[in-house]
């Protein structure tokens, strides 16, 4: 058996009586006598992470194959391994014309391989990604193309105006639904349920409704543009790791000898000005991937205050730092900026954001695509030099030269945000939203995984304090117990 590069189709497994038995959801192998129970583990990794990374699953003994891996079965012996690795030959002489020139190529073969005969339409926020895909689907459909977008009436969460301006570009049949908190009071039941394990990634909801919407519209399939963040180098985090990189171009006498002895172990270090400094050398000092967890929301909290003791000891904290250090070992010689996006196609894209898009389509009846994995792409992107991904510190900088004069300079130029759902803000101002996370956290707490004492803090005085922040920990512990509660028959190990 296999999956795809991606797993954008999810392959799970479970060995019963030295028999192998296979399902694309891993709930229907833990339904199989006898059943599976809850794994504590599978718990931490999904408040660690805020989903659960492939090989492991909620389920004890169920297992879920990772991206680009294979499972060999035979007599009894089950061999478990990768059948392709990213390898990044960068050009060593690139030349941008030619090679802006193939990649739009590219991206128009892709878009154009998706294409079934339905009603093409893709999903549009505005962004560089799904502007792409709305401008080559309305070029190769003659101005045909429908387009659908999401908003949110919250300060800093809507970008509505810029899929308006795409969709003008293009000439598509624009949709446009504005989200309310009163969808979410409806919907959180379903979504959570219609998951085989707890699925934490909030943008999940109003990717439901933008594809409910285009049902509606007589849209079987959907296209989607995830992936060109993670192949091109578009998420704010490979700039703030490159300026941590560069720590280790200051010569080790002058680190060792003077900047880490006066910032950190003088008062120096405490004062105002110098803070930034201290906190600077702090971070730059752990080697990667540690470094990108050093403000994980898990982390930051404390296990301790989180978890009830008696679930703590059956628990290994250490082992989700474990499973990332071994993705970041399978791509040695990479440069440091491949070596996240590599990190990335596992973590974001296969475990997060295309089990976001595919949960939600699926639950709204429709197919969906994702033209920038289309092989040659992802091909094209692993000989990309890492200086045309991020130049300098400008985020894809050959993907908006590329597509310059094809995109509106205002998407090019505008700040990275997407379907980012304003759960926490709404949490404090809609009573009815506010009950539902209520009610579910205190549910989840008698349940002994999490503290009561921490879910009384969270609601009461970090949640109103800081809602974009603290929202997010709302909003995974309020998931889990959804999920948990439509299975009432599933134990705790």
């Amino acid at each position: 058996m296999a999956v795809d590069r991606f797993a954008v189709r999810s392959l799970c497994y479970r060995i019963i009586g030295g028999r192998l038995h296979f399902a694309a959801r891993a709930d229907e192998l833990a339904a199989l006598p006898p059943t599976a129970a809850i794994a504590p583990q599978a718990i931490f990794d999904y408040l660690y992470f805020h989903v659960i990374p492939s090989p492991r699953t909620i389920f004890e003994g169920v297992h879920r194959l990772p991206p680009a891996h294979y499972a060999w079965f035979d007599r009894g012996e089950l061999t478990v391994a990768p059948y392709w690795v990213p390898e990044f030959r960068e050009d060593s002489h690139p030349e941008f014309k030619p090679l802006a020139a193939e990649f739009r190529q590219l991206v128009r073969n892709a878009v154009a391989t998706q294409l079934d005969g339905s009603k093409p339409a893709c999903f549009l926020s505005g962004g560089t990604d799904s502007s792409t895909m709305a401008g080559m689907l309305s070029e190769l459909t003659d101005g045909r193309a429908a387009t659908y977008s999401i908003g949110f009436e919250a300060e800093g969460y809507d970008e509505m105006q810029f899929a308006r301006i795409a969709a003008k570009r293009f000439g598509t049949e624009h949709h446009e639904y504005y989200v309310t908190p009163d969808d979410l009071v409806r919907s959180i039941p379903a979504v959570a349920a219609h998951y085989d394990q707890p699925f934490g990634n909030s943008s999940v909801l109003p990717a439901l409704y933008c594809a409910k919407m285009a049902r509606d519209d007589g849209v079987t399939k959907l296209l989607a543009g995830d992936g060109g963040d993670e192949l091109f180098g578009g998420n704010t985090r490979y700039a703030k790791q490159r300026i941590f990189g560069w720590y280790d171009g200051v010569p080790a006498s002058l680190r060792k000898g003077m900047l880490e002895p006066l910032l950190e172990r003088t008062p120096l270090g405490v004062l105002p000005l110098a803070r930034k400094g201290r906190s600077y050398i702090e971070q730059a000092k752990v080697p990667l991937p540690d470094r990108m967890q050093m403000y994980n929301l898990l982390l930051r909290l404390g296990a301790e205050q989180l978890f009830t003791p008696d679930f703590l000891a059956q628990v290994d904290a250490t082992d989700s730092l474990r499973q990332q250090r071994a993705v970041w070992q399978q791509v040695p010689g990479a440069s440091a900026l491949n070596r996240m996006l590599a990190y990335d196609w596992r973590y974001t894209l296969a475990e997060a954001d295309l089990p976001k898009v595919c949960g939600s389509t699926h639950l709204a009846g429709v197919q969906v695509g994702f033209p920038f994995l289309d092989a040659p792409l992802v091909d094209f992107s692993l000989r990309l030099p890492s200086e045309y991904k991020l130049k300098g510190l400008k985020l894809r900088w050959f993907f908006k030269e590329a597509l310059r004069g094809f995109l509106p300079d205002e998407i090019i130029t505008k700040k990275k945000q997407g379907f980012g759902l304003p759960f926490g803000v709404w949490a404090n101002r809609a009573p009815a939203l506010r009950k539902f996370a209520g009610d579910s956290l205190n549910s989840l707490a008698e349940r002994g995984i999490v503290r009561t004492q921490f879910i009384h803090t969270l609601l009461n005085v970090h949640l109103p304090a800081h809602p974009g922040y603290y929202g997010e920990m709302v909003w995974i512990l309020m998931m889990l117990e959804q999920w948990m509660r439509a299975r009432p028959s599933q134990t705790l190990a």
